[in-house]
């Protein structure tokens, strides 16, 4: 299981975004790679610190995380182990928060570990997210569910493998970056001599140009393709919660790892149960004369019927409660409750032997209402399970 976010930073949950990036930055200055040279255990350590902290900086992230957990941020796939930022990611992402405590002061971007890393990270592609919407009925939801969606997208192109052509002596150096993708322009101003890069206009960033592009691809290397994804969903999922496969998106040109897939969650509304959070309601009628004599009753719920029995003189708006027939909550064994709203039923055509019938109750002191001064309000009845 992953531990908690907030404890790997070792802050308070209402920490403010200043302590957030003050407690990442000892964090990462303890297991940076370059001070920990072939140690594993602290490599994993800079990595989850860094993933913490790119949740816990982005507001979106960070409501989400609270609300959900590490599920509503990665889906299943990720809540039970591993990384999910690697360290290419974090140099990239996050080095300027540490000035010039990550250059030079051990390895740094100018030379070393970190420094070799960032020279490889200038020809890493990666391939665009792809977003989908995943509709689950409340069953579905009431346990883990797997779904195996074809979806359309950008593959690997079958005829280049990938490479934009043919033929690997096809791609050649761009001349006018060298390879690097991009170029260095120098201004002279009163401040001196000021330079800035700006990616290569002839080679469009990549380094490299292709003589005689694929004719399928037309050199991109990808093609639009599809591909079964096999998504598993945790039980207790909610409308709207978004779910993430890493690397299950788009491919990228020419190479490179994929984009990831998002899933997002759409709730099927149900016939019988209404949904808030992790309970259900039901409106459930009952005749006049089960009102009156009481006796069992079978009530549905989402994994079938329960039986119930209801006192004599039972009152329309009662509200019953059967404990932990409702929806599990996620990433734990706790479970809502179903919520029965009691309704006795009013026929609206009587034959004329039932209006007979009906009539001589009307001269009965016993069928005339008398609510005593005990008799709780809907809202307090409804309250009382909630507080």
């Amino acid at each position: 299981m992953k531990r908690d976010y907030y404890e790997i930073l070792g802050v308070e949950k209402n920490a403010s975004p200043e302590e957030l990036k003050k407690a990442y930055r000892k964090k990462a200055m303890e297991f940076h790679p370059d001070r920990n040279p072939g140690n594993k255990e602290a490599e994993d350590q800079f990595k989850e610190a860094a993933e913490a902290y790119d949740v816990l900086s982005s507001p979106d992230k960070r409501a989400r995380y609270d609300q959900f957990g590490h599920v509503g941020m990665s889906g299943a796939a990720d809540s039970s182990g591993g990384f999910g930022i690697d360290l290419d990611t974090i140099f990239e992402r996050f080095g300027d928060l540490f000035g010039g405590h990550f250059g030079g002061g051990f390895g740094g971007f100018s030379g070393g570990f970190s420094g070799s890393r960032r020279q490889q990270r200038q020809h890493v592609r990666k391939g665009t997210n792809l977003r989908i919407t995943v509709k689950l009925t409340l069953e579905e939801i009431a346990s883990n569910t797997e779904k195996k969606l074809k979806i359309k997208k950008q593959i690997v192109c079958p005829q280049c493998i990938g490479l934009g052509t043919n033929n690997k002596a096809d791609i050649i150096t761009c001349s006018k970056c060298n390879g690097k993708g991009r170029i260095v322009h120098q201004q002279r101003s009163m401040f001196g001599i000021m330079q800035h890069e700006v990616v290569c206009d002839q080679c469009h960033g990549e380094g490299t140009i292709i003589k005689n592009p694929c004719s399928n691809c037309q050199g991109s290397g990808t093609v639009l393709g599809e591909e079964i994804v096999a998504i598993s969903i945790p039980a207790g999922v909610q409308d709207g919660m978004q779910l993430s496969m890493r690397e299950k998106g788009n491919a990228p040109p020419r190479g490179g790892i994929n984009g990831d897939l998002i899933v997002a969650i759409e709730e099927i509304p149900h016939e019988v149960f209404e949904r808030e959070a992790n309970n259900l309601y039901l409106n459930y009628y009952i005749s006049f004369p089960q009102a009156a004599l009481g006796g069992n009753v079978e009530i549905p719920t989402l994994d079938g019927k329960a039986r119930i029995k209801l006192t004599a003189g039972t009152q329309g708006g009662q509200v019953l409660r059967l404990q932990g027939k409702g929806l599990p909550e996620i990433n734990t064994h706790r479970k809502g409750d179903l919520i029965i709203n009691v309704n006795v039923w009013t026929p609206k055509n009587l034959s004329k032997e039932e209006k007979e019938i009906v009539e001589k109750f009307l001269k009965s002191e016993n069928f005339t209402p008398k609510p005593g001064k005990n008799e709780k309000s809907f809202f307090n009845r409804v309250r009382q399970f909630f507080s």
